[in-house]
Order: structure tokens, then sequence, then C-alpha cells
């Protein structure tokens, strides 16, 4: 994971934001909002005489250019294909990429709307058929730039950091590193029953604070964390509640997914192994992003003791959940 660094946002001046927008020839109002991001800074910019933009900067030194257009690339390819993503806005040139004052920055179509409710069975269904679509695209080629998800990307390398660099608190050291270590040869053998599983390409963090659900449904935004890897990676951070409840939520999401892409079964077994990592990786995340003050500020809950404390009881839970049988949709068809 790439090491802490200094404030990468601290001269990302509300000045600057609106001279950048200006400089590919949009004429701002002065509206500025900032946008629930941590990660980039985004933020909705007010346009004379039209519709706000959306303003994305990136943050310094995480990805490539050539990671970013990839992620311009493939959601381009997806709305050129009628499927509802909000992809850049490219400019007269073709360009959708740009670089201000020491900032990357990408530009988008403001788009509305409201959490999906996903205990609907019509609207699983009408999730399940869109991300079938995005999925069979996804799987035509892979990313050349971009990562993938995998063990030591999401578990290893975030566990190891929070360790080296002092975050858990000496008393909880030992349980941390056994139980993280206990977890990963779950995740390692849940990944080895399920053989060799084709990685495509992926949203990544399809999560439903993801998708804008509007009358003519959803709209995927967000694509910053595309990578390759198992198709159920878009799949289960939409599940919840117990066992029962998950399957039924699976059972109506297959039937419309399946109108459009195949789905290996045996991805069922990486369930809870996906869920695992991402608990792992999250906690990374926060560690490697504390000297940012937006962190500190947002996440004041991280880096205390009750939190590591619940953190490995979570992955304790994780640890016995791995060894029960995968999910099962085909019993509530």
């Amino acid at each position: 994971m790439t090491p802490i660094t200094s404030p990468p946002y601290q001269n990302l001046t509300p000045d600057r934001i609106l001279n950048a927008v200006e400089s590919r020839g949009w004429r701002c109002d002065g509206r500025l909002l900032a946008l629930n991001s941590y990660e980039n800074r985004v933020y909705q910019v007010g346009i004379e005489d039209g519709a706000p933009v959306i303003a994305k900067f990136y943050r310094p030194l995480r990805w490539t250019d050539e990671a970013i257009l990839e992620e311009h690339g493939y959601t381009r390819a997806l709305a050129e294909r009628e499927l509802p993503v909000v992809a850049a806005l490219a400019d007269e040139t073709g360009r959708t990429l740009h670089e201000f004052e020491g900032f990357r920055f990408a530009l988008y179509p403001r788009q509305a709307g409201r959490a999906p409710e996903l205990d609907d069975p019509a609207t699983l269904e009408w999730m399940g058929r869109f991300i079938g679509r995005i999925h069979a695209i996804g799987a035509i080629a892979p990313f050349a730039h971009r990562p993938a998800l995998t063990v030591d990307s999401f578990g290893v390398e975030p566990s190891r950091f929070v360790l080296e660099h002092g975050f858990i608190p000496p008393d909880l050291e030992a349980a941390y590193r056994s139980v993280v270590e206990d977890a990963l040869q779950r995740v390692r053998a849940a990944f080895a029953r399920a053989g060799a599983v084709v990685p495509i390409r992926l949203h990544g963090d399809c999560h439903p604070g993801n998708v804008l659900w509007s009358d003519s449904g959803p709209h995927f935004v967000d694509f910053d964390d595309c990578r390759m890897g198992p198709a159920v990676q878009d799949v289960w951070m939409l599940l919840s509640g117990d066992r029962d409840a998950m399957n039924r939520q699976l059972s109506h999401f297959m039937d419309g997914y399946l109108e459009f892409h195949d789905f290996d079964p045996r991805e069922l077994l990486l369930v809870e192994a996906l869920r695992t990592l991402r608990l792992i990786h999250y906690a990374g995340w926060l560690a490697q992003r504390w000297s940012d003050p937006a962190f500190p500020a947002s996440f004041p809950w991280f880096n205390t003791q009750r939190y590591w404390q619940d953190q490995i009881l979570a992955l304790r839970e994780q640890a016995a959940l791995m060894d029960e049988p995968p999910l099962n949709p085909g019993r509530n068809r």
C-alpha cells in the first residue's frame, strides 16, 4: 500500500476548483457544493445558463493517467451501449482527463436519484438485468492498467500496513495478527474451493450508495475502483440479512442477471471470503489515509481501542461464516 503522505488536498481551494472548471471552457456562476467523497474530492459546480457539472479531483499518486483513462474508456463503452452509467464528459478533442495547477480532474453530468429499495423483488431483478449487461461487456476484454482484486492486495497488504505503522494497540496486536492470519488462510481456502474462476472487468465497489435510482431505473456511478475480479464481487454487497433473506434476494437478482450473462455458481463460495477481504482492506484504507485531515474528522471512531476490538470480533465471526455452505438461490426459485 502507498505510504502515508502529507495532506494531498491542502491547496485545492474554492478559487482553484472554479478556475479548473473554467479552464475547460465552462463559465461558473460561483456556486460550489462539496459532495460526499473521501478518496477523491468531488464538487457540484454551478454553470451559467446551464445545468451544474460534477468536478472530480483525483487523489494524487493513487492512479496513473493510464489507469484513469482506462476507467473512463470502460464507462464510455458501457454508456455507448445504452447502459445507465455516468461517464466522464469529453471535450471537443475527446479528452476526459484534465490537469490544472498540479491537480488531475474530470467532469461529469449531474445525475439525480435516490437509494435503491433492495427489499423489493422487482428492484433486485432490475438491478440484476443491468449488472448482467455490464458484466457481459466487462467480460469481452481485460483491463491493461488497472489492478485485480487479490488476497494480497485486499488482505495481506492492508493488514501488514496497519501492523507496521503502529495502528494496532499493543495489547491487541497479537490477537489481531492471529485472527487476520486465520481469516486469510480461510479466504485462500475459499478461493481454492471455487477453482479457476474467470476474472472480468468489474464496477468493483457496487454497494447501494453507488447506485442512484430514478423513475427510469438505476444509474451506476463512481467506477473509481473498477478492476479485474470475480463477477460476484459486484453482487454480494447488494445482499443483506440472514442466510434465508440473502438467498431470496439473490434469487430475484439472478432472475434478471441470467437474461444477459452467465454466472458461475462456484463464485458463491467466495461471498464471505470477499466480505472478509473488504473488512481488512477498509481498515487499511483508513489507516493509509489517516494523514489527510478529512479522515480523522469524518471517522473519529477509527483507530480507537473499541474499533480494533470490534474488528477482531468481526474477523472471528467471518472465519466462522466462511466454514458454512455457500448461498443457494435455487432453493427459493
